[in-house]
């Protein structure tokens, strides 16, 4: 693989598209990459699941309102999940989004860009939100 095809968004790892996000929201650090052992969700590596996972906090979301919750928790800030396609990705936001409808707290926002699903803390404002937006379209 050359370093053009490198810099693809399809060919980052969670891990990696976290990082590049922080350059552009200073407020967001890296939490947990996951691995086939921790993985909460059970779908890394396994057909139709993630190929990479890794949770990030924002430091604008107020300690008050996460108190309690895991460290890796979605609420805290968020995460990366890199599918193998955008279709795999998009199928995963509407899994979660078809659940949200029936327990409003687990609302979030989403961002999809190729095989790269970004979840963002329904804690912070949509104004904080764009700024994830923004920095996707980086990927």
């Amino acid at each position: 693989m050359n370093a053009a095809s490198a810099e693809k968004s399809d060919a980052l790892t969670a891990q990696q598209a976290v990082a590049r996000l922080g350059k552009a929201i200073p407020e967001l650090k890296l939490v947990q990459v996951y691995t086939e052992a921790n993985d909460p969700n059970h779908l890394l590596g396994r057909p139709g699941g993630y190929t990479s996972k890794a949770a990030f906090s924002d430091s604008r979301i107020a300690a008050a309102d996460v108190e309690g919750l895991d460290k890796d928790a979605i609420e805290r800030g968020g995460s990366v999940e890199v599918f193998k396609t955008e279709d795999e990705a998009k199928s995963r936001a509407k899994y979660i989004e078809t659940i949200a409808k029936s327990m409003p707290s687990a609302t979030e926002y989403h961002y999809i860009v190729g095989g790269i699903l970004i979840r963002v803390s329904n804690l912070l404002t949509p104004t904080q939100a764009k700024e994830y937006e923004a920095g996707a379209k980086s990927l």
